[in-house]
């Protein structure tokens, strides 16, 4: 199917499927002999998940980091590469680094919201 097709099946536009390709996180695509982009249904099956990837968070770089393991099989609809430990690899745990990055951010902004809650209730007028 050609890029307008692919990325209307995918959910998303012909300029992020480029963008996609050119950032590593999609293969280029066979051509057709006039030149024109030919994607596969695994090729919009992995735009999906690349797209769900970064909605839960993650970013390009880190998407990148597991591109190559985004079409194997995969834990909870996670590559294995971008939810494993430590431990196995130097680019794994992407998924448990990006999990405590947003534990920290819900830890700071719970700080700030019990803070301005408190200066509510310390200046509200009693009666």
């Amino acid at each position: 199917m050609r890029i307008g097709d692919a990325a209307a099946a995918a959910g998303t536009t012909a300029r992020a499927l480029r963008f996609y390709e050119k950032r590593g996180l999609l293969p280029e695509p066979a051509r057709t002999v006039a030149g024109y982009r030919e994607y596969t249904s695994r090729d919009v099956s992995r735009v999906r998940l690349v797209r769900e990837l970064l909605a839960l968070g993650l970013t390009v770089e880190d998407v990148r980091g597991c591109a190559d393991w985004l079409d194997r099989s995969s834990i909870d609809g996670l590559p294995k590469r971008c939810a494993a430990t430590a431990q196995t690899s130097e680019r794994a745990g992407i998924a448990q680094r990006r999990l405590a990055a947003l534990d920290a951010e819900i830890a700071r902004l719970t700080e700030t919201r019990d803070r301005l809650a408190d200066r509510i209730r310390t200046s509200a007028p009693t009666g």
